[in-house]
C-alpha cells in the first residue's frame, strides 16, 4: 500500500469520526476533523484523476471553511 493509499484509509476515517464528533460532540470540532480528513484524502484522488471526487470533496471543503468562519464571528 502506497503512501497516496495510506492517507485515503486515514481521511475516510477521519470522515467517520467527524460525522460523529459533528452529531454529538461539537460541531466546529467536528468541522476541523472533516476539513482535516479531506485535506488528507484530496491527493489520493488527483492522482487517480477522479477529478468528480476531486470536485466534491474542494465543494464540501468550502462548505466547512465558511462554517469556521461563521463560528469564530459568533
Amino acid at each position: 500500500m502506497d503512501l497516496f493509499q495510506r492517507m485515503r484509509v486515514v481521511g475516510s476515517g477521519l470522515v467517520i469520526a467527524a460525522y460523529f464528533i459533528t452529531l454529538h460532540l461539537d460541531v466546529v470540532t467536528g468541522v476541523i476533523v472533516h476539513l482535516t480528513a479531506m485535506t488528507i484524502s484530496v491527493p489520493y484522488f488527483i492522482k487517480s484523476k477522479a477529478w468528480d471526487v476531486v470536485m466534491m470533496m474542494m465543494f464540501l471543503m468550502t462548505i466547512g471553511t465558511g462554517r469556521l468562519i461563521t463560528a469564530a464571528f459568533s
